[in-house]
């Protein structure tokens, strides 16, 4: 059992626009994006299952063609391998929660 305090974690911009803190457990990784309002992130699939949360702001995510407008409250469930991008529409607040944990992600 371990507690972590996200605004302890440190920050990393992975896509231009979109700083995440990380925080991971055996089997998953929590991802708390903090993302500037007209950020994109590119088009891009990986083998992980993701949830994406949106907490703060509207986001636009696109998974395999589909688009939609994401607002407080709103949660995606992007299967493994699905080609999927977005763009910030306003400044925004996201947690993405990925399964198995995104060894990409550490350090």
């Amino acid at each position: 059992m371990s507690f972590h305090i996200v605004g302890e974690q440190p920050e990393r911009e992975v896509f231009p626009g979109h700083v995440g803190r990380f925080v991971h457990s055996e089997r998953m990784t929590f991802a708390f994006w903090r993302i500037t309002q007209g950020a994109q992130l590119p088009a891009h699939s990986h083998p992980h299952e993701q949830v994406a949360h949106v907490l703060r702001g509207e986001y636009e995510l696109t998974i395999d063609g589909v688009p939609h407008r994401c607002v407080p409250g709103t949660m995606a469930v992007i299967p493994p391998n699905a080609v999927h991008y977005g763009r910030a529409i306003t400044d925004c607040e996201i947690l993405d929660v990925f399964a198995p944990v995104r060894e990409d992600y550490r350090g």
